[in-house]
């Protein structure tokens, strides 16, 4: 590819994108696979390092105009996934040490020394895995050497060169203006912080002290005054703790900003992912929201006999919003979360497990979430002992066949009754606005289960969902995963960050020859309606002669779907056979896939061997679907989409806008 071919290449996928309807094209790909400029790898990735720009760039060059990220909350030593984070603390593990080195605006805070210290040590050097468990200490390390060089250079400021100490004074200026700015949830999370250190572990539920426990969540008059106390203790004893948290934090703020502003002014949005659970520090924070006694899960299904027991706490429907509409103090917490969202996130935020927000399903504690052990629907259960008090519908609203954990379970809701359902997206929507944004911002994960109340605010509300083509029943010509079935506000891709590359997927479609129904649906979707048996018939053998034509067909259904939006994972775009997160199961493997550091050559070296997501041969495969006439009249973009497939099957071709 030669420079003065680029804009030409940006000009071709713009002009077909267009025609097909697309307005979003989004790469999936969590912050922590990023990958890592050269010299620069400490163990992970960064949506906020040099590496970030790099991919940022090259996405853009290629075609998208966003990146769907994981969720940004500071995760825990003993447990990678994005999903447990906080909600308002930014995770430390994305700061850009490499910054706090050469950066003049960071003053030197960190030493050479201890960078290339920890990038030396790296244990995964050359490899697209993460080191989570190394870097996890080592960061911590590092940013606590930041803090105290930080305090140090305050201290003796006036020895300082003139330059470096307006560079410093403007770094005060800023952290101060940060704690202030964010003192409603940044002192709760210090203060945490304070009592982590105090006794030894971060887990609150086994901390020795029981007002510890409660400390903003006193259950007694005496014992809020006796909280009070103890609070201004542990600022005494740890006030260096929670100063150096603090730092860390606005360090994270800073850089998540900046990063921003030149993703913005490169022209690729970054989405947002809003986890349904809560993290230990934000419930220990927040625990008078919470319902006593029950846990969020999902019933027994088809994969999990007795169901999945998450253990995330669910907030008390008394304390959302009060019955003149008034925000009571959880309706607080979730427009204040969110607000924070989407300020931070201008493409929007992606809202995982909708239905845990509408109609979620809840369990006894200590007990399975089955429905002969206590577990029920929390607004949808008005014959059980305890739920029964937060049903949004009675006993006549319900299908006598069906059980409580039936989709269909619900027979009819009223206007009035889909509203109360209704009740938090109507928040989440209402902060969107308030923001600057509306609903168009917002993704709904509404994969699996989607019970009446959520089909039915959803509508109601004009949200926007997602399907995902991997699990389509290909022998069901309606159902909602097949791209033909898809509407133009839905979200589509092969698959998620919870899916195996789509690669791998096809393979085992082969190696267990149930390919035929696929091949079937796929030659009547990617091709006119009037086309004759004979093409059907055709394509069919193209797509079956491999593996990987099966894979280009299935990018191809996304295109040529109804949906404005589709989003790619970055294995299935890279062609990597290897699964990030396999639910329902732990270990070292689950979120530790990165993007290569090499991601250039090896996407192009992929092309070359036929594997990953070519898009200049995706796109005219999906224009096919429009039919002879519709490829004549384009006649000029199809030549120019034919040569740059080829081109971008040569190994080492480089893109560089």
């Amino acid at each position: 590819m030669k420079p003065s071919e680029i804009n030409d290449y940006q000009r071709a996928i713009r002009e077909a994108l267009s025609l097909l309807g697309k307005e979003n094209l989004s790469l999936i790909a969590h912050g922590s696979s990023f990958p890592s400029a050269s010299g620069e790898d400490t163990g992970m990735g960064s949506p906020n390092a040099q590496g970030a720009k790099d991919l940022v760039q090259f996405v853009k060059t290629m075609g998208f105009n966003s990146i769907q990220l994981g969720p940004a909350g500071k995760t825990k030593g003993v447990d990678a996934s994005p999903y447990t984070a906080t909600c308002f603390s930014n995770n430390p593990l994305f700061i850009e040490l490499k910054a706090l080195v050469s950066d003049p605006q960071w003053c030197g805070i960190l030493s050479q020394e201890t960078f290339d210290t920890i990038v030396q040590n790296h244990p995964n050097p050359n490899t697209n895995r993460t080191a989570y468990g190394y870097l996890y200490p080592a960061q911590e390390q590092a940013l606590k050497e930041a803090f105290q060089t930080f305090q140090a250079k305050r201290q003796q400021i006036d020895t300082l060169p003139a330059e470096e100490q307006t560079r410093l004074r403007d770094l005060d200026a800023r952290f101060q203006d940060f704690k202030s700015e964010q003192a409603e949830w940044l002192e709760n999370d210090a203060l945490y912080e304070a009592l982590t250190a105090l006794h030894g572990n971060d887990y609150w539920p086994v901390w020795p002290q029981e007002l510890d426990k409660r400390l903003l969540n006193p259950a007694t008059p005496e014992e809020a005054a006796a909280a009070q106390a103890r609070i201004q203790e542990v600022k005494a004893q740890q006030a260096e703790v929670m100063e150096g948290y603090a730092f860390t934090q606005f360090i994270a703020d800073a850089q998540k900003t900046a990063m921003q502003s030149y993703n913005e002014a490169t022209g690729v949005h970054m989405l947002a992912d809003r986890q349904v659970a809560f993290s230990d520090r934000d419930v220990w924070a927040y625990q008078s929201v919470f319902l006593d006694g029950f846990s969020l899960g999902a019933p027994p299904d088809y994969f999990s006999e007795d169901g999945q027991s998450w253990g995330f706490p669910i907030i008390d429907p008394r304390k959302i919003v009060a019955e003149d509409g008034t925000l009571l103090e959880g309706g607080k917490l979730l427009k204040t979360l969110f607000s924070k969202l989407f300020r931070e996130n201008r493409g929007g935020v992606r809202i995982d497990h909708i239905i845990g927000l509408v109609d979620p399903w809840v369990y006894p504690q200590g007990q399975l979430p089955k429905i002969e052990e206590g577990a029920g629907r929390l607004y949808s259960s008005p014959e059980h002992p305890v739920l029964g008090a937060f049903s949004r519908v009675s006993t006549q609203d319900l299908d006598p066949e069906e059980t409580p954990d039936a989709e269909g379970w619900i027979r009819t809701l009223t206007p009035e009754q889909v509203e109360q359902y209704a009740t938090v997206l109507r928040l989440v929507i209402q902060a969107a606005e308030e923001q600057g944004l509306d609903k168009n911002a917002i993704i709904c994960e509404d994969l699996g289960t989607l019970t009446t109340p959520v089909k039915q605010v959803m509508e109601t509300l004009g949200l926007s969902g997602m399907r995902v083509t991997q699990f389509v029943d290909p022998n069901k010509p309606n159902h909602l995963y097949r791209g033909k079935n898809v509407g133009p506000n839905e979200w589509i891709m092969a698959g998620t960050h919870d899916n195996e590359p789509l690669a791998t997927w096809t393979d085992r479609l082969f190696e267990t020859n149930q390919t035929a129904p696929h091949l079937k649906n796929l030659s009547e979707d990617l091709l006119p309606a009037n086309a004759s048996e004979q093409d059907r018939e055709a394509l069919r053998a193209q797509m079956s002669a491999s593996p990987k034509a099966l894979v280009a067909a299935k990018f191809a259904e996304l295109f040529a779907s109804a949906s404005k939006h589709v989003q790619v994972f970055f294995a299935d775009f890279l062609g990597i056979r290897e699964t990030y997160n396999r639910p329902g199961t732990s270990g070292d493997q689950n979120w530790s896939l990165r993007i290569p550091n090499n991601f250039e050559t090896f996407y192009y070296d992929q092309l070359a061997n036929n594997d990953g997501m070519n898009l200049p041969e995706i796109l005219l495969l999906a224009m096919k679907s429009r039919g002879p006439a519709f490829l004549q009249d384009n006649a000029s973009l199809v030549a120019s989409l034919e040569r740059y497939q080829e081109i971008l099957k040569q190994p080492n071709t480089v893109l560089q806008a």
